[in-house]
């Protein structure tokens, strides 16, 4: 099947929206691509138009997701794109989508400090649960942050 592949590196445009479904976890966020170009005329960087992308990453990513980014980060998003039209209202939508296979920091732009997540152990009832298509209310995240040592 042909799919279109892309790298996209921008900034994170609106804060990470986090759902818990029965499929798994799922974030969403809007990724803000301008390109830069120098003017040789003007001696001078220009902005070109910017573009903005609706970002799904889910189940695992969708959780490192949510506990690491924020708005105005730099990140480089990988992922398949999907351009939907759609009528809301009367009006003609289209809208570019990636569904992210992965998404990390800009490093060209800054630092960043790595965490491995921890999966939490799947109880026996939770796993009869899943084989059922049910989705049960946890008390606790489905990932958890290693602590970083401290010293």
């Amino acid at each position: 099947m042909n799919e279109t592949l892309l790298t996209v590196v921008g900034n994170v445009a609106t804060t990470p929206v986090y759902r818990e479904l029965p499929t798994g976890p799922v974030s969403r966020f809007r990724l803000a691509v301008t390109p830069r170009r120098f003017d040789r005329v003007r001696n001078e960087w220009v902005d070109g138009h910017t573009n903005f992308f609706t970002v799904w990453a889910n189940g695992p990513l969708g959780a490192n997701v949510q506990g690491s980014i924020t708005i105005g980060e730099p990140v480089i998003v990988q992922g398949r794109l999907k351009v939907r039209d759609e009528e809301r209202g009367g009006q003609h939508w289209t809208s570019a989508d990636i569904q992210a296979s992965a998404v990390g920091h800009d490093l060209s732009r800054g630092t960043s400090a790595f965490r491995r997540a921890v999966r939490r152990a799947v109880t026996a009832a939770e796993e009869q649960a899943q084989a059922r298509g049910e989705q049960e209310a946890l008390d606790e995240p489905s990932f958890e942050i290693e602590p970083e040592p401290v010293g």
